[in-house]
């Protein structure tokens, strides 16, 4: 097994001043060993200012580039600084901090990428965003033969190899299609049972078109665009 010492917690946030604070307090207190930086995706509200009273590790990014950008912003400040591993963390509270550890136990077993689940040994119900999850889900295991109980979980851990991938490649978003290329990529995947609380102020962008839209998108990208993907 390899020891990953050094993890980042990569948390991008965009207008995020309901929850950043306590997001990020909330790490510190529960992961000291951990370190982090907020990448804020040129938010509009406080969130910038909130960091920037408070002391948090920053990187300011001067324009919204969607999570794809600013997760890759946040990919290359983890390989420029060496890390052994990095982690997606939102903003909005949601992701809590005492599973890293366990992933990044799960991680040194020589995974590549490590996902926060809620589905390893939950149920998933029959809402619409479910119903999606469920079909990306089947997308995925039948283009990669890979079975991957939460696709759509934002909580993922990302070993060197894969920081490295997303911080020197383009087209890399931390998405299902992504997971689903790294796969037939050869990357080796492990899911660690979590818990995924509800935002705890502000507003969603998923709303539910926008949740069919980003379905649609995914299937047709892990069917279609992904045998097109160059590296």
């Amino acid at each position: 097994m390899t020891q990953l010492e050094r993890v980042l917690v990569i948390i991008p946030a965009f207008n995020e001043e309901a929850n950043i604070e306590a997001a990020v307090e909330g790490l510190i207190k529960s992961c000291p060993q951990f370190d982090y930086i907020v990448v804020n995706d040129g938010s509009t509200d406080r969130t910038a200012t909130i960091c920037h009273e408070k002391g948090y590790n920053l990187l300011n990014l001067p324009v919204n580039l969607g999570l794809a950008g600013c997760f890759q912003a946040g990919m290359k400040y983890a390989y420029q600084q060496g890390y052994d591993c990095a982690i997606q963390f939102d903003g909005d509270g949601q992701h809590r901090p005492e599973f890293i550890e366990p992933m990044r136990k799960k991680m040194e077993e020589g995974y590549d990428i490590v996902i926060g689940s809620r589905f390893v040994e939950g149920h998933k119900d029959v809402s619409m965003r479910m119903i999606g999850s469920r079909m990306i889900s089947a997308a995925i295991r039948l283009t990669t033969g890979v079975q991957v109980m939460d696709p759509t979980s934002g909580m993922r851990m990302f070993n060197r190899r894969m920081i490295s991938e997303f911080a020197l490649k383009l087209n890399y978003g931390p998405e299902p299609d992504t997971i689903s290329y790294l796969l037939k990529q050869g990357a080796k995947v492990a899911e660690v049972p979590v818990v995924i609380i509800s935002r705890q102020g502000g507003e969603s962008y998923l709303k539910p078109t926008v949740a069919v839209n980003y379905m649609v998108r995914m299937l047709l990208s892990i069917f279609l665009i992904q045998n097109f993907r160059k590296r």
